[in-house]
């Protein structure tokens, strides 16, 4: 419950247009792209690292949960107020506040868009590699709170690998700061640290990122295949041969419909599966690579390997697989996107197991996925309208997961755990490890007051969680 003396404070704090309180603003802050919710007490929009750091102290005296959000993108329930409190919403903290060439870095408020860094920088050459499919509307504060990845972060890594220092808000309203444009700085690493943390130790304000340099060549290929194990005996076949891709993405014959129906980005409407392969590099190098990986796709039974002509062409092929859950939105009117990893070697067996829970469950389940990496993406159709759909969606996420987790592999890559796949933490982790994981966040945040009842598993009913925000993570 959000009293109203710490709500007073907040709105003298802010300003008459710097906050949401009417039942019909709240809800738009609900929900994100998961299937959860939690409605709301507040949003707040602070301008600048002061206000941010006010709001936390004001919610620090009076105990209220807060909740970082960005663009509301994110696919676990991270931005989701599971109890209530306050939402400190970042979209007026939207500034990129230095580009530094020489250094390669780039120093940016929490609420930029990922896609503003590249065309900022474009001009010159650089561009911010972590890609994530939401990367036209999805934050870079949001992406450090998840450790967001993408189709292009197989050959340069995910977020954390592109962050070099963080401002941020402990929740006693403290501003620190770690890291920097030097990239590796002494001391523990809590750059490091906190990039994942999913908002539950603090709240980020200024981000310093890594900035790369355009390649010579690039080239994008599309194999085509009619049969979907075939798609991932070849990313083994890649992985043998020593040629790392920047990107290897699969679509099943179910998504690459959905998707060509969209955005006719030239899928074959009759394959079984696709692979997109991206090669980035030297002109003589990409050459070389780009007859290995034909090789490699003929070897495991491509029946077609196209390489895209011009610029425009590759635009479109990708343009088909960053709007594929756009295009999924016109089948179905729901759809419960998972997150699991699987080694490479356990690609194909784990899509015949994705099949089974479908056929299992009766729903229909697509497959998109970052091929590279064993980042498995399936998408499960389903109707929230029909009375027992929604539940079946989740046991069939979860049977996917458990197989995940029994082949070598994680319950999550890029997504979070939020409020979704808490619950399955202590199924990947031992007891130790999760006591491990508990002490890192009540020595940041002993009260249980920044993003409460996520990553770590509860055990308990959403009551007991609302009875232990006082006392620490339990």
């Amino acid at each position: 419950m959000l009293p109203a003396a710490a709500k007073q404070k907040l709105i003298a704090l802010l300003g008459p247009r710097g906050y949401l309180d009417r039942p019909e603003d709240l809800a738009l802050y609900e929900y994100d792209g998961s299937v959860e919710k939690g409605l709301p007490e507040m949003v707040a929009f602070p301008r600048n690292t002061d206000e941010v750091a006010g709001i936390v102290r004001i919610t620090a005296e009076y105990g209220v949960p807060i909740v970082g959000r960005g663009a509301g993108t994110g696919l676990s329930g991270g931005a989701i107020p599971r109890l209530g409190g306050v939402v400190v919403g970042f979209a007026r903290m939207n500034r990129i506040l230095e580009i530094d060439l020489e250094n390669e870095c780039a120093v940016v408020e929490p609420g930029v868009v990922n896609l503003d860094i590249t065309l900022a920088v474009q001009p010159h050459g650089y561009f911010y590699a972590p890609d994530p499919s939401s990367q036209r509307a999805c934050t870079i504060g949001g992406n450090v709170a998840e450790n967001a990845g993408g189709p292009h972060t197989l050959a340069y890594g995910v977020t954390t690998n592109h962050v070099r220092g963080l401002e941020f808000v402990l929740p006693d309203g403290t501003v620190v700061t770690t890291g920097g444009k030097a990239g590796d700085a002494p001391g523990y690493d809590l750059t490091g640290l906190l990039t994942g943390s999913e908002g539950t130790m603090a709240l980020v304000t200024r981000i310093v990122v890594r900035l790369m340099r355009k390649p010579e060549m690039v080239k994008t290929i599309l194999a085509i295949y009619d049969a979907a194990e075939d798609c991932g005996a070849t990313v083994a076949e890649i992985t043998a041969r020593t040629i790392v891709p920047v990107a290897v993405e699969m679509l099943d014959g179910v998504m690459l419909r959905m998707v060509e129906e969209a955005t006719h980005a030239g899928f074959p409407m009759d394959a079984a599966a696709v692979l997109l392969i991206e090669l980035e590099g030297l002109r003589e190098t990409v050459e070389e690579q780009v007859a290995q990986i034909r090789d490699a796709c003929q070897a495991c039974h491509a029946r077609e390997v196209r390489i895209a002509k011009t610029a425009e062409e590759r635009d479109l092929l990708w343009k088909g697989r960053k709007n594929a859950f756009g295009a999924v939105g016109r089948v179905s009117p729901f759809y419960y996107v998972q997150d699991g990893v699987v080694p490479r070697t356990q690609i194909a067996p784990t899509l015949l197991v994705i099949a089974a829970v479908g056929r299992k469950y009766g729903l229909t389940i697509s497959n998109i996925f970052h091929a590279g990496d064993g980042n498995m993406h399936p998408i499960i159709l389903f109707d929230a309208r029909k009375p027992g759909d929604l539940d079946k969606a989740r046991s069939a996420g979860e049977e996917i997961l458990e197989y995940c987790i029994s082949v070598g592999g994680s319950i999550t890559g890029e997504h979070g755990v939020g409020m979704e796949k808490n619950e399955m933490m202590d199924r990947q982790f031992t007891p130790q490890t999760l006591d491990m994981m508990r002490s890192f966040k009540n020595l940041f945040d002993p009260a249980n007051r920044l993003n409460p009842g996520k990553v770590l598993p509860t055990g308990k009913g959403c009551l007991e969680i609302r009875q232990s925000v006082l006392g620490g993570v339990m």
